[in-house]
């Protein structure tokens, strides 16, 4: 088992890595001296895997778990769902000090823990993350949240877990497609802030593809450790969070315009990260070797590098990034690359060039209908 400890002062917390974590579940929650009664969020995917083990590790434990199962997909991460939890919670009556588990990919994650921020003015929040992506994005660092029609994640809050526990077994239920969005996460890592990772991911890639166990538990701990070393720095994106956006600004926007059902978020933000590559290449002095070698490795690892949009598609995908969080003034800002390992954020980016961005890395067919 691997650990990797995110500094954040009283609020620091362990990310645990290893296999037959699950079953550990209860055991390590006691050590956290949580209040008996707590509630399990999952979906219903995730939820006939493993809710059961889950529920079991925690009542022999000692403690009083409820399930509360929502519907799977992006979809969930709504006000009306956030609603329906809290009536959940309050039958169950938790109280200041029970606690919110959150059990499957990002979505469960996000709404979980905006569940756990505002029920009760915030009770503890656990994540186990069943997802690639989840397990070495979302879970890590506090960003809880919702959707609203307009955009992704537009209402949430800042919100530490108390623990994070990613039991590589429960990726051998992911599917093929959920299993290659959450690379897009990992790629990024090593574009925005390792390139001998970025390297390692270009070698390592088969075995990855693979799931091979040792290379998984390597990459996922030094995401972790990446993540968890930029958010000690600066937890609430005043500053260098903002390049864990790379990709996402274009990303966000696809996803929300196609109603969240087109694109997993992986594939969203692979078209958003090599759009911001090409834009590096134009804007940020990134070489074109550089360039060829992020488009290669999104290719090979089965990703999509960009999306045909209609007029009317395009016209809306602006709308929404004019929504995205990063907006100041009503300027979009990018994060950019000036070569693999190397970013700045705050870069601002001339509407007619991401449009003419996007044209040039279209695909001939139109690939995803929305």
């Amino acid at each position: 088992m691997r650990t990797v400890r995110v500094p954040l002062g009283n609020r620091s917390y362990d990310i645990r890595i290893g296999s037959g974590l699950l079953s550990r579940l209860g055991a390590e929650c006691a050590r956290l001296k949580l209040g008996t009664r707590c509630a399990i969020i999952t979906d219903t995917n995730v939820g006939r895997h493993y809710a059961k083990a889950a529920f079991n590790s925690l009542a022999r434990s000692g403690f009083e778990p409820a399930l509360i199962i929502v519907p799977a997909g992006e979809t969930a991460k709504s006000l009306k769902s956030v609603q329906d939890c809290y009536n959940r919670l309050a039958l169950h009556r938790l109280e200041r000090k029970s606690f919110v588990l959150a059990l499957g990919g990002g979505v469960v994650g996000d709404l979980s823990g905006f569940v756990a921020a505002t029920y009760l003015r915030g009770i503890a929040f656990i994540q186990v993350p069943t997802t690639l992506l989840s397990q070495v994005d979302s879970s890590v660092g506090g960003k809880v949240g919702v959707n609203l029609k307009a955009g992704k994640n537009l209402v949430g809050a800042f919100y530490q877990p108390r623990l994070v526990l990613c039991d590589l077994d429960t990726l051998r239920t992911l599917p093929d497609r959920d299993y290659r969005s959450g690379l897009a996460e990992v790629i990024k890592y090593g574009i925005i802030y390792d390139r001998p990772f970025f390297c390692r991911l270009e070698r390592d890639l088969p075995r990855l593809l693979r799931r091979d166990r040792a290379t998984l538990t390597a990459v996922i701990a030094r995401c972790c450790e990446i993540k968890a070393a930029v958010v000690g720095r600066d937890e609430t994106e005043n500053g260098q969070r903002a390049i864990l956006n790379f990709g996402h600004t274009i990303g966000h926007a696809l996803e929300a315009i196609s109603s969240y059902g087109s694109f997993l978020h992986g594939e969203a933000i692979s078209i958003g990260q090599i759009a911001a590559a090409a834009l590096s290449r134009q804007l940020s002095g990134m070489s074109v070797r550089d360039f060829e070698r992020i488009t290669e490795l999104f290719r090979r690892a089965g990703l999509p590098g960009g999306v045909k949009l209609t007029a009317v598609q395009r016209k809306k995908l602006f709308s929404a990034m004019q929504l995205d969080k990063k907006v100041t003034a009503g300027e979009i800002k990018f994060v950019l690359a000036r070569r693999i390992g190397k970013v700045d954020w705050g870069q601002r980016v001339p509407p007619e060039t991401i449009a003419r961005v996007l044209a040039d890395h279209a695909p001939a067919k139109r690939i995803f209908q929305f």
